[in-house]
């Protein structure tokens, strides 16, 4: 196992107050780097800054980093936009490993030497190569602990680190997406089994969360991008003025419309029928694992607020669905505006969540 993950990447814990730093968190994702910074104000914490670069195609692909200067040169750029020298780093969904298991003790570390022992059966990766982390989820009924964790491979944390080495950034800890995901979207407190479903550009990810822990995660590979075709092709227009189109019209019926809808729809429903498989699975295994049903839906990522896309999933998944809130866990809106469009808020779930790890105040967890 890698000793520098074990170091930084702590999927449950965030560091006591006194040695945190600013709350700031980096997202890598394929359409580009996404930067925030949170500081505290007389009512709690708000948005001190934020930063995207974009990145071409190509240059991150499926949790990849194929370009590593192109990057490292994003990177720079965002940070200093951001006004950050050190942050909570993002681990690709795509790359992780999710499981649940059970061990004896009491202490985070007697149950580490339990799993290290059976990683294999665990991570379907060669255990020298596998970077791990774990948290205690409840009481089993043989007397011992239900942990859930999540490992990566060791090369993939290696390459995460050597872009931010290269940038000049400090890294503060790793985590999963599925993780900081769940700390922005989800108000503190709140125990509930909720899939998370992040539209991205060339990906829509899944993450069922219960109790505040990432239970279960997958990624559909059909993003939002695939709309914007859709769009191009019906029209015969460029990219740019396709995805004005897509957040014009979405998904909502209109006169005349008709046309314009079957072209979105042939899309939409590849990705909501992969959504209902993927859920009806979650559904299935609960009701023999004990786990909860999941009782709503969240949408984020860059694509998430096409018009009539919440009422179209929620008719079909037949539970609730609704667009996430980033900024639900910062001061109450009543206090302060939030500079950053609500619509483009959604593409940075993910480095809000990472920013609001440390946080110790009021996040002892997650």
């Amino acid at each position: 196992m890698s000793s520098v993950f074990g170091e930084r990447l702590r999927a449950a814990f965030a560091p006591p107050r006194y040695i945190a730093a600013s709350l700031s968190g980096i997202d890598i994702s394929t359409s580009g780097v996404k930067v925030v910074r949170l500081v505290e104000s007389d009512h709690g914490l708000v948005l001190g800054g934020y930063a995207q670069v974009r990145l071409p195609l190509g240059v991150y692909t499926d949790g990849e980093i194929i370009d590593r200067s192109a990057i490292t040169g994003a990177l720079a750029t965002a940070v200093k936009a951001a006004g950050i020298s050190s942050a909570n780093v993002s681990l690709p969904e795509s790359k992780s490993y999710l499981f649940e298991t059970s061990a004896q003790g009491t202490r985070r570390s007697e149950w580490r030497i339990a799993i290290e022992q059976r990683l294999d059966e665990l991570v379907p990766l060669p255990p020298p190569e596998t970077a791990f982390d774990i948290v205690g989820v409840g009481g089993g009924k043989q007397g011992d602990t239900l942990i859930a964790g999540v490992g990566f491979a060791r090369r993939v944390v290696d390459d995460t680190l050597a872009v931010f080495d290269a940038a000049g950034i400090v890294v503060r800890a790793l985590e999963g997406e599925p993780f900081a995901m769940a700390r922005a979207l989800l108000p503190a407190g709140d125990t509930s089994t909720t899939l998370i479903i992040d539209v991205g550009k060339t990906t829509t990810k899944m993450t069922i969360v219960t109790n505040r822990i990432p239970r279960f995660a997958t990624t559909i590979g059909i993003g939002g991008h695939a709309l914007t075709l859709a769009v191009q092709k019906h029209f015969g227009v460029t990219e740019a003025d396709a995805r004005k189109v897509k957040a014009e019209r979405g998904i909502v019926p209109a006169p005349g419309n008709e046309d314009y809808l079957a072209a979105m729809l042939s899309t939409v429903s590849a990705i909501r029928d992969e959504i209902s498989r993927r859920l009806d699975y979650w559904q299935e295994k609960a009701a023999i694992a004990g786990h909860a049903p999941v009782s709503h839906v969240i949408l984020a990522g860059g694509n998430a607020s096409i018009r009539g896309l919440p009422e179209y999933l929620e008719g079909s998944l037949r539970i609730p669905v609704s667009a996430g809130d980033v900024f639900t866990n910062l001061a109450s809106r009543d206090t302060w505006i939030p500079t950053l469009d609500y619509t483009e808020s959604l593409a940075y779930a993910t480095a809000i969540g990472l920013a609001l790890r440390d946080d110790v105040g009021r996040y002892s967890f997650l």
